[in-house]
């Protein structure tokens, strides 16, 4: 995990004020006929009916009397059931970038077809969010307590006054494991999971895994280093609780393994060791993977004379990595193929 979501999890509390104003408004505007006008222009559009249930992974399973219709997301879970044909009303989490295109996480998602309740940490706009009549949210959960991602902790009891939510866990566990749970999301709400794009994608992830263990078996020598830059420090990850490094690791990447990670996990949940930029040459790397989100510096970009001296960036061994990956096979091939081309072309440089 990077440095901005640990800050995100101190950060809790930044919704902008005024979110009570009008909300028995919207309440009210929802009332009970949020079921019969969400059947009627639902987003999901998958022509599946009668009643629906879901368990998530906090082990609450949400019944409703027909498949949601009107469906807000984190925006990368909901860029992973687009990729699945269901399609959200509302998304709320980084979807576009300051210049307006759409951010990494909103994959293939036309960001104009969908309403925006907040695009940065601490956004929630509640009364948008009554107003889509919403059937369910759904999102992540990045720890071990079920906090669901995104959803302000300060206004969590109003948002859920409005739907049920669902929350899908990328904690401790290997990349495999969500994306079945997506899979068996998107199949519950109507998707057409034996068609070809879907059944395609799967494959190719299959055997993009098995590059990737044959690359590292190949290269058992070259290490991998995951960072994350901000203006004062690079943020080096452990293996540990991240669902993507977890996976390569059971391929057989050798990946930098920070101590002060480890610790931390022993002690109840920690990511990443934090270096100044004057110290970034702690450990020994040939290959690193930078985390590709908007809020994290991008290589390009780091002017750091240290940075530049790294033996791997002399090498032009540097790679992006997703530390929150679109939960659809399609979109973790790619996360698989450039780690795999990266070892196979490395050069031990360290």
């Amino acid at each position: 995990m990077s440095h901005a979501r640990a800050t995100h999890l101190t950060r809790r509390g930044l919704l902008a004020a005024g979110s009570a104003l009008g909300l028995g408004a919207a309440l009210a505007a929802c009332g009970d006929d949020k079921g019969k006008d969400g059947g009627s222009n639902g987003s999901a559009g998958t022509g599946k009916s009668g009643p629906w249930s879901f368990k998530d992974d906090r082990g609450t399973t949400v019944k409703l009397d027909k498949v949601p219709a009107n469906i807000v997301a984190f925006t990368g879970v909901a860029a992973a059931l687009y990729d699945y044909g269901i399609q959200a009303k509302g998304v709320f989490g980084p979807t576009k970038t300051t210049d307006g295109k759409p951010d990494v996480q909103a994959g293939d998602m036309d960001v104009s077809k969908v309403t925006i309740l907040g695009n940065t940490w601490g956004q929630f706009n509640i009364e948008k969010y009554a107003s889509l009549a919403p059937d369910v949210l759904i999102t992540t959960i990045f720890d071990g307590v079920g906090t669901l991602w995104y959803v302000p902790e300060e206004s969590k009891k109003k948002i859920s006054q409005l739907a049920p939510s669902v929350g899908i866990s990328v904690y401790d566990r290997q990349l495999t494991q969500p994306l079945q749970r997506m899979w068996d999301l998107a199949e519950s709400l109507g998707a057409d999971m034996k068609a070809a794009k879907v059944t395609d994608a799967k494959k190719r992830f299959e055997d993009a895994a098995a590059r990737l263990r044959a690359a590292a078996k190949a290269k058992p020598d070259i290490k991998v280093m995951v960072g994350s830059a901000s203006d004062q420090l690079l943020y080096v990850s452990g293996t540990n609780l991240s669902i993507d490094l977890e996976y390569f690791k059971s391929l057989g990447v050798n990946f930098v393994e920070p101590p002060e990670a480890a610790k931390q996990k022993n002690g109840g949940g920690g990511w990443y060791e934090s270096l100044s930029w004057e110290n970034v040459d702690k450990y020994d790397a040939d290959i690193i993977m930078m985390d590709d989100r908007s809020q994290a510096i991008q290589p390009a970009d780091i002017t750091k004379a240290t940075w530049k001296k790294l033996p791997a960036v002399k090498a032009g061994q540097v790679i992006p990595r997703s530390p929150e990956p679109i939960l659809s096979y399609d979109k973790c091939v790619p996360l698989l193929t450039n780690l795999a081309e990266a070892l196979e072309k490395a050069k031990k440089v360290s």
